[in-house]
């Protein structure tokens, strides 16, 4: 049966109380015990973790690993021990990878179990007590106050001047002032449940008391956690792809390893063991067995690379994943911005400056500028400002400017206040000045601020307030508001004495207007480059946020995000509710920023765009992005200001918390496809090569090549030149091509061309040096001509894929460049292959192992010739690639 949802924010303080059986004494020790019962304790559930053993076997379901295996036993059946140690111990390697992968993905339920308050001031039978925060119930009345950690969902009962940061939460930047009385909107987002405080916000100012109505898995937090433990997995472009391929080479085995063997039993040349010894050599050549440790490889290289610049990769797959971004889904506060409010604008003197301009030797007679930091609660420490954020802009300004804040504040001490609150939004204070007198100091909203004012500032006179002037000063505060600006007015006035009745209406009349300071939380100084560059790359950013429509907005078109007159491209959460998800899934495309969105939101947005085929990458840093972290392609935490939760559910974490180093991954994403692209171009053609070669010399007759050369071309040129093709550096203008999208694979692009005419030329060019052996022997011997000629096949099917090597460097590009030797571990790779494969026919002994004989000069000159051949036929095909490509 469904649960009923209760919008506690529509009930009065009474109704919530009667609902939870509870008063404003709290509930009696009886009662908590019998709740405690009843909800369970105020803890996170996590869902059932597998044990390591079954993540240990559920590694080996995948069907490369399978095939794998199968090659292992392959190899130990035809005597190759070392070969099939090798190959196992790269599929346990994987396996062990995958399980620690596995393991730390379960880490983000427990990272929001570490956010919980550890307690919790609550009242119980009309007296305080310190609980923690897992033994506070349903019906807890809890009290606040600046500093704590709201231990649970709460409905307010008091709030003298109480603001709650949420950000975490709703991705709001600025603290949010709460209220008592009840809301009459229903089916409001979170951040607009002014009389609601929720679990693991922060209190940054004043007091205040809610009771409890919801804990553990029952809070917004439980929410979040129940959508992680239930987001589906998703397989990345990387895993797809490969599965892919698993299945077409397993395909191709079978069949051609079929054919070979009944092809050669019908001839009746062979005996069944032979037949099968061929067969086997076949699934050898077939099968790229280094493919999955050289994908590893390449992916581990370009991991490290990308910490050096600062980001961190928690999965592997995730670095082939950023080079196929379609989509890149962010959040505003604290990723696309600084999450720090800013003072950015001032008016003074009748103009409006940017804070880089204001000098305040410009304006000894204006008293602005000391205003700020009087009336103002926050405190300097040790450990920088503490305060509401708003009040440490103001005083961060001053600082900025060579403000001697301390000193003031200690020559003006404050003797008396007005608090601020939000019905009348106004503070006044009352400092003394050395003279004698008070300077009475008040701040707030411009429009509140000039009811008050009959004076204004200008310069160093006093002027009677005008309607010009009250215009001005409004249209102002207008025209800053639309840039979401949020804008503070400040005014004043001297009195002889503190007024014994501290009251608005006592007090702040007949005020003299000072000035305006406007403060956004700013954008990141880079951003606007990456968010054009992501744009040349042919990805798309959008914007997610908590804040209001008007702020998301103006920081999106600050950012190029959207242009202007593009507000149609800007839709709330609230529109958002009122679309099903076949309507959005249609009109997806036409938004580029989402404004007061909750987390799921977020992740109905990340499956929007998955259904559209595209590969979604999500920012955030707070727990209201853990979920849609999960649910994207690749989900991207913050490592400075996010939690604990969202790293634990990404896949990415950015050191330096910079938007533009998500533009340098991708740019490294995409290398690391080009350069897996390669290898596998390079590994598939050769075994391509191997596989044509040994089925034309079954179907001919001829001596075939044995198990023991076809293993050891592969070791040798199958594993350092293709790492090698994993370090090469990125080609020219791989940012500037679109991205290759979810649809895209291995064999896209023309790979899988390149490989089937490649690995053709391979065959046939050393069967040619086999034939060429054969009818123009060296040797009058028959016996030694067959000989040589099996050698001669096997150096040229080793030779040729040592110089295909240079070919795979680009898959249309031309090798005849500076930057062709520019690979150092590439250039040592060939040359110890190619001293590895010589070795086994020039050094006595060896070649008595590998059932090869000598070759002389001339032999060596068509081997030689033969396999330098390949790289003038392949370039010649790559010039016409390039041409008809350019028409």
């Amino acid at each position: 049966m469904k649960e009923t949802k209760i919008n506690y924010y529509n009930q009065s303080v009474s109704e919530v109380l009667k609902g939870q059986e509870s008063s404003q004494d709290g509930l009696s020790h009886t009662q908590v015990e019998e709740n405690l019962t009843k909800y369970g304790h105020n803890q996170l559930e996590t869902k059932k973790n597998t044990t390591l053993l079954q993540k240990f076997i559920a590694q080996f379901k995948d069907l490369m690993i399978i095939v794998l295996i199968v090659a292992a036993v392959i190899s130990v059946f035809v005597g190759e021990g070392v070969d099939a140690i090798i190959i196992l111990l790269v599929v346990v390697l994987n396996a062990i990878f995958g399980v620690f992968q596995e393991t730390k993905a379960e880490e983000a339920i427990a990272a929001l179990k570490e956010l919980s308050a550890p307690q919790a001031h609550v009242k119980r039978d009309g007296k305080v007590e310190t609980i923690k925060s897992e033994d506070v119930v349903p019906g807890d009345i809890v009290l606040l106050e600046a500093g704590d950690i709201i231990p649970a969902d709460l409905r307010l009962l008091e709030s003298a001047g109480l603001k709650v940061e949420e950000a975490a939460l709703t991705g709001e930047s600025v603290p949010v002032e709460k209220q008592v009385n009840v809301l009459t909107d229903t089916n409001l987002p979170i951040g607009d449940q002014k009389n609601m405080a929720f679990m693991n916000s922060n209190v940054t100012y004043g007091r205040g008391s809610g009771v409890v109505v919801g804990t553990g898995m029952k809070t917004q937090v439980g929410q979040i956690a129940n959508m992680i433990n239930n987001a589906e997995e998703t397989t990345t472009p990387l895993q797809n792809n490969l599965t892919q391929l698993s299945k077409v080479l397993t395909g191709l085995i079978l069949v051609i390893a079929a054919i070979v063997f009944v092809v050669g039993m019908v001839r009746g040349n062979e005996s069944l063991i032979n037949m099968f010894l061929t067969a086997i050599s076949l699934a050898v050549a077939a099968i790229p067995e280094g493919l999955p440790a050289i994908v590893t490889i390449t992916l581990a290289l370009g991991t490290q690379r990308m910490a050096k610049r600062h980001a961190i990769i928690r999965k592997l797959p995730a670095v082939e994943t950023l080079g196929g971004t379609q989509i890149i889904a962010s959040d505003k506060t604290g990723t696309l911005t600084q999450n720090k409010m800013t003072v950015e604008k001032v008016f003074v003197n009748n103009q409006l400056h940017d804070t880089a301009d204001v000098q305040f030797k410009d304006y000894p007679y204006n008293h602005l500028f000391e205003l700020m930091v009087l009336n103002n609660d926050s405190k300097q420490t040790g450990e920088g400002l503490i305060g509401d954020p708003t009040e440490t802009a103001l005083v961060q300004f001053n600082l900025d400017k060579g403000e001697d804040v301390d000193k003031l504040v200690q020559a003006e001490k404050r003797v008396a206040e007005v608090p601020f609150d939000s019905e009348r939004k106004l503070m006044s204070t009352f400092n003394e000045l050395p003279d004698g007198r008070y300077l009475q100091t008040v701040k707030g909203a411009p429009d509140e601020l000039l009811q008050r004012a009959t004076f204004y500032e200008f310069e160093n006179d006093v002027k009677p307030m005008t309607d010009e002037e009250r215009n001005l000063i409004l249209k102002t505060n207008h025209d800053l508001a639309t840039q979401a600006i949020r804008v503070l007015g400040f005014a004043y006035q001297i009195v002889d004495e503190v007024p014994t009745t501290l009251t608005s209406e006592a007090v702040e009349q007949e005020l003299t207007f000072a000035g305006l300071i406007g403060m956004i939380d700013p954008e990141r100084p880079e951003v606007a480059q990456a968010v054009e560059e992501a744009k040349q790359a042919g990805i798309r950013p959008l914007m997610i946020t908590g804040d209001h429509r008007d702020t998301a907005a103006a920081i999106a078109k600050r950012l190029g995000i959207i242009e202007e007159g593009q507000d149609d491209a800007v839709i709330s959460g609230t529109e958002l509710d009122a679309l099903d998800d076949e309507t959005f899934a249609k009109q997806v495309k036409q938004y580029s920023v989402y404004a007061r969105v909750a987390p799921e939101h977020k992740v109905r947005i990340v499956s929007a765009w998955q259904k559209q085929g595209k590969v979604v990458a999500m920012t955030g840093d707070g727990v209201n992005d853990a979920p849609s972290l999960k649910q994207a392609d690749i989900g991207i935490a913050m490592g400075i200001t996010g939690t604990e939760v969202s790293k634990g559910a990404s896949d990415m974490i950015l050191a330096d918390d910079n938007f533009a180093t998500i533009v340098v991954a991708v740019e490294e994403g995409r290398k690391v496809f080009a350069n897996i692209q390669k290898a596998i171009q390079y590994l598939l053609s050769a075994n391509l090569g191997e596989v044509l070669t040994l089925f034309v010399m079954t179907m001919m007759g001829w001596q075939i090549l044995a198990p023991v050369h076809i293993l050891w071309i592969n070791l040798v040129t199958d594993t350092f030149p293709a790492i090698a093709l994993g370090l090469e550096p990125a080609e020219k203008n791989v940012m500037k091509q679109k991205p290759r999208g979810r649809k895209s694979n291995f064999l896209s692009g023309g790979v899988s061309t390149n490989v089937i005419y490649q690995g053709l030329l391979e065959g046939i060019i050393t069967l040619a040096v086999y034939g060429i052996a054969i009818w123009f022997p060296v040797h009058a011997s028959y016996a030694q001509s067959h000989a040589d000629a099996l050698t001669m096949a096997f150096a040229t099917l080793g030779l040729i894929q040592l110089f295909h090597a240079f070919n795979s460097k680009s898959i249309h590009g031309s090798i005849f460049s500076a930057t062709t030797l520019r690979n150092k571990f590439f250039n040592w790779s060939i040359v110890v292959s190619f001293i590895l494969l010589a070795a086994t026919i020039v050094i006595p002994g060896l070649n008595d192992i590998f059932h090869v004989s000598h070759l002389d000069l001339y032999q060596w000159a068509i081997v030689g010739g033969a396999s330098l051949s390949m790289i003038v036929i392949v370039e010649i095909v790559k010039w016409f690639q390039r041409r008809f490509a350019t028409r």
